[in-house]
């Protein structure tokens, strides 16, 4: 009987982790480092991944001739922990900032200041809600929340990461954002409740969220 009563909560747990994660950042999971939420939009990356995202209806993508990249922020401000300390956390944003200067240069000088002719990035490294123990979406810190509950539960060993960016395109005469984006990913799983996460465990993400962005300006100019 005890063996028959447990299917229903693995299935429920696989449900949980798997099988009910929206492919978008959901609303209530909204850090509040945009200012308008409301213009965003499902749509798709470059790449074919979602993304929620608004472009400034005739926005000249051509206009602009270089761009600046500001340096990526941990939105709300986190408390390091063991579990992700400030050398993660850190790394995680100085890999940032490099893969988004990396992508955007190919199509771009970079600017040293903001401008006329200069299109500014805003990047933020934001949370992500975890629907266990009660955690509200920014309650512990941003990149990773683990599932403690269910994985204690049913046995599974691996904690998932995931990390989220929102990111404000601006002009760098008239201060006007012209565009953002939201979106989120997944990063590299952790063995057990005892490793530390690492910035390079974010890496692929961060890559792929800095081409698509880059090559969607791109795209722009065409």
């Amino acid at each position: 009987m005890k063996c028959k009563s447990l299917v229903p909560a693995l299935c429920l747990a696989s449900i949980l982790l798997h099988g009910c994660t929206s492919k978008y950042v959901e609303p209530d999971q909204y850090s509040g480092f945009l200012k308008d939420y409301s213009k965003l939009e499902e749509g798709k990356s470059p790449s074919g991944a979602p993304v929620m995202r608004w472009i400034k209806s005739g926005v000249n993508a051509n206009s602009y001739s270089s761009i600046f990249i500001e340096p990526s922020q941990l939105y709300p401000k986190p408390q390091p922990t063991e579990k992700i300390p400030q050398q993660t956390l850190q790394g995680i944003t100085q890999y940032y900032d490099q893969a988004l200067k990396t992508q955007f240069s190919k199509y771009l000088p970079l600017a040293t200041s903001p401008g006329p002719g200069v299109l500014i990035v805003r990047p933020a490294i934001t949370g992500v809600s975890a629907k266990t123990k009660g955690l509200r979406p920014y309650e512990v810190i941003p990149i990773a929340l683990v599932a403690a509950g269910i994985s204690t539960a049913t046995g599974i060993r691996d904690q998932d990461t995931s990390v989220a960016t929102e990111a404000a395109f601006i002009d760098g005469q008239t201060n006007e954002v012209v565009a953002e984006v939201v979106r989120k990913g997944a990063g590299t799983d952790l063995e057990n409740s005892s490793q530390v996460m690492q910035a390079k465990d974010a890496r692929a993400v961060l890559d792929g969220w800095a081409k698509d962005m880059a090559t969607s300006y791109q795209s722009l100019k065409k």
